[in-house]
């Protein structure tokens, strides 16, 4: 009987953020645009959009690229765009970029982040006048829309923007095309990351949540926003239009899982900070295994990191097979997630069989995924597997970004043995003393994962150690997903 390696990607795993890119040049720009917004491709699974100002006024395309990566479903489109403009994106859940007519002209607009009180605000432009929402499917509202309602409540794109980062719970950045330039706005405690480059032999800039991604397209740093901060950016130059705000909550996952390993935040390569993160694990561990492994992609370098600090091989007893099963290909139902995580990894027998393995994931979400992998690694012939995810147990659903369709944070195998012992109604002082990594909950909830998975041994990172991985002040992270901190300084809604 043939078996399959699995991986543990699930609902709250899952890569759903999504990603912006825009140029404003003084050439055509097109292709640019079209690389550039390819390049955030690792952001999202489901839609891609791009839209350009050119001759002809605002041209604009979105596709499914459930089936088919970026680039396929966009070729066609990009040889008949033309113009000295363009913003475009990936994006997990809403349409995207959209055209809006208003009394501040006309626009295209992108935006990357999550609305918590989205019904509060479409109640609120209600009020305002006589407005209208096109339903999604399932009678939703476009979150973009509604961001687009709330800029267009001002006189200008500048005061249109610092009023939808304030009134909005959660976070959003959002990028504006108009026909004079583009505005970037960062999202209020600049939980994503958004770049400015430079490529002086053509009179451009760009605007981008990844700083790789205009590297090979001959464009150099120019420009970290700040939180909260707005520009507005031409071919000349850029301006701000609103400076940073003093706080600062990033998300750490960036780092740990989400971004890719050329990117860099706030000055830290992602890279090299998962490499940094498993030198901090293995200082504390004392496992005795025969070969170190990352599941694959974010695990690895993390795995790396271990082995030359361990002094444990650092091998590859999964390879994930990529010619014909492209990120982009992942579809939203389970089931077939879980039976595509099967097609993608294949086994080397000779790695494993016999072998003591430690395997590093950055995370354990659910762990369904990761115990048949660990069941299959036995059956395989492994003889011993252990654990050692790159970041502390997840306590809490993240409230601010747009990374699960989980509606119930008891997808969370620590929530559910939490459960288990204390009931449903545990407050936070309790799931406090659960992330304590010294004290005696801590250690019983961990040797239940343990023995609910079938782990050899099992170690997770600690905060401390994965916050001091980072390199940047512990207060301008946000670890909410872990010690419920980092919502702000204080005043908003999540405290």
């Amino acid at each position: 009987m043939i078996k399959f390696y699995t991986l543990d990607i699930c609902v709250w795993k899952e890569v759903c953020m999504g990603g912006f890119f825009g140029v404003v040049s003084k050439n055509e720009c097109k292709y640019d645009l079209f690389f550039g917004i390819d390049y955030h491709s690792h952001l999202g699974t489901r839609r891609g959009g791009m839209a350009m100002y050119g001759s002809r006024g605002f041209d604009r395309a979105i596709h499914n690229i459930q089936n088919s990566p970026f680039r396929t479903k966009f070729e066609k489109d990009v040889a008949d765009f033309d113009g000295r403009s363009g913003i475009g994106c990936i994006s997990d859940y809403e349409p995207q970029p959209l055209l809006i007519q208003s009394h501040l002209g006309s626009y295209a607009i992108a935006t990357v982040g999550r609305i918590n009180n989205l019904d509060e605000l479409v109640r609120n432009a209600f009020a305002v006048g006589k407005t209208q929402f096109l339903e999604m499917s399932g009678s939703n509202i476009n979150p973009t829309e509604l961001v687009a309602s709330i800029i267009n409540q001002k006189d200008s794109f500048a005061e249109g923007l610092a009023f939808a980062e304030e009134v909005i719970d959660g976070s959003m950045s959002i990028l504006i095309l108009t026909e004079k330039g583009l505005y970037a706005a960062r999202d209020l405690y600049g939980r994503t990351p958004i770049m400015l480059g430079v490529n002086e032999s053509t009179g451009s800039y760009c605007v981008s949540f990844e700083s790789f991604a205009y590297i090979n397209l001959g464009y150099k740093d120019k420009k970290e926003l700040g939180p909260g901060e707005i520009v507005f950016v031409t071919a000349e130059g850029f301006e701000t239009v609103r400076p940073a705000q003093e706080t600062m909550k990033i998300c750490t996952f960036l780092w740990i899982y989400y971004g890719y390993p050329t990117s860099t935040y706030e000055g830290v390569n992602v890279e090299q900070m998962r490499n940094e993160c498993g030198r901090l694990l293995a200082q504390r561990d004392d496992a005795a295994a025969d070969l170190v492994a990352g599941v694959p992609d974010s695990g690895t370098a993390h795995a790396i990191g271990y082995s030359n600090a361990s002094g444990i091989p650092f091998a590859r007893p999964f390879i994930k097979y990529t010619p014909t099963w492209p990120r982009s290909f992942m579809p939203a139902d389970q089931s077939q997630r879980d039976l595509i995580a099967r097609m993608k990894l294949i086994p080397v027998d000779a790695l494993i069989r016999g072998k003591s393995l430690l395997l590093i994931d950055d995370s354990i979400v659910r762990g369904t995924q990761m115990r048949e992998t660990t069941e299959f690694l036995y059956e395989s012939g492994a003889r011993e597997v252990h654990i050692r995810p790159a970041c502390p147990p997840l306590l809490y659903g993240c409230r601010f970004l747009n990374f699960s369709r989980s509606s119930s944070e008891y997808d969370l195998i620590t929530r559910r043995i939490i459960k288990e012992r204390e009931g449903e109604d545990v407050s936070d002082e309790v799931l406090s003393d659960y992330a304590d990594p010294d004290s005696v909950n801590y250690r019983e909830m961990v040797d239940e994962i343990r023995k609910q998975l079938n782990f050899t041994s099992l170690r997770f990172n600690r905060l401390d150690d994965m916050t001091q991985a980072v390199g940047i002040s512990r207060d301008k992270l946000c670890t909410y997903c872990w010690d419920k901190r980092g919502c702000c300084s204080g005043g908003c809604k999540g405290c």
